[in-house]
């Protein structure tokens, strides 16, 4: 496999969406059987193309892999191969290998609306690295909103384009609809989804008050909705910035999406709490609702 096929393969993994982690060896020291720059793309459906090595080290690399593409955070991993650190391997090189683990395709943010609020953030999203699919079911809204030619665009009933919309373990989610009956129905659809599928989505925002949570969620509970779906919905969406404009308001979503990517200090459940309901009692991107 030579490494122009491994670039091709991450260019396709790129294009179709599909979640991939890329390992190259960085360094070596001794004897080892991976050389640098020896390169393995490991792919969702546990494929891959190239190679670290073989054997334990690259089975190894490959559970890595894994958690790198769920993750979305790159990672270094150091093995020194003998024996000792893999009796039942039988190595005897005694080399030790360092190998560079990233994310190599683009997390997907399926956007439901596209008003002001839902355009904005498609763009602002997109410009910041994420694949991005916008719903509505107005179809006139979606054909002239001002959206790269990246951003997929989808019309349909909500229930519609939450089945078709590919909403996964791995999936950000933002519900920014005009108004509080769409909301629920995109949030009523995603918990059938989730039930009939057995997961959530990594991340699932909502714009919107502190009572307006209080009062769809228990709607939702009402009927059913499992618990754990209920306790993943973060509204309102976004950062306690004090946004009040469409474009202000997309700005605290988007940064809130980079952080839950970054890993840059979300914090506990408890404090996560903490800070949306100072968001919500404040003036924040929930107050005025503009979708």
């Amino acid at each position: 496999m030579s490494a122009l096929d491994i670039w091709e393969a991450v260019v396709d993994c790129r294009r179709r969406g599909e979640p991939a982690a890329l390992a190259t060896i960085v360094s070596t020291l001794g004897s080892t059987p991976g050389k640098d720059p020896m390169k393995m793309l490991v792919r969702s459906d546990g494929t891959f193309v190239g190679s670290v090595g073989g054997g334990c080290l690259e089975a190894e690399v490959w559970d890595a892999a894994k958690e790198v593409m769920t993750s979305l955070r790159s990672r270094i991993v150091e093995f020194t191969l003998t024996e000792e650190e893999y009796p039942d391997s039988g190595l005897i090189c005694g080399g030790k290998v360092t190998i560079f683990i990233e994310p190599v395709t683009q997390p997907v943010l399926l956007v439901f609306g596209a008003g002001h609020v839902g355009a904005a953030t498609a763009r602002l999203s997109a410009e910041a690295g994420f694949r991005v699919r916008l719903f509505d079911d107005r179809a006139d809204m979606l054909e002239h909103a001002e959206l790269p030619t990246a951003v997929d665009r989808m019309a349909g009933e909500w229930e519609q384009t939450v089945a078709a919309a590919g909403v996964g373990e791995l999936s950000f989610v933002v519900i920014v609809t005009r108004g509080h009956h769409d909301d629920e129905r995109v949030l009523r659809a995603l918990a059938a989804h989730a039930e009939t599928h057995g997961a959530c989505p990594r991340f699932l925002g909502m714009i919107g008050s502190r009572s307006k949570r209080s009062v769809l969620l228990g709607r939702l509970a009402d009927d059913g909705v499992a618990p754990a779906f209920l306790e993943a919905v973060v509204s309102p969406v976004g950062l306690p910035i004090g946004a009040r404009t469409a474009a202000e308001i997309a700005v605290s979503i988007v940064a809130q999406l980079i952080e839950q990517v970054r890993g840059g200090g979300m914090g506990s459940e408890a404090e996560r709490r903490a800070r949306a309901a100072a968001h919500a009692a404040g003036s924040g991107a929930g107050a005025g609702e503009p979708a």
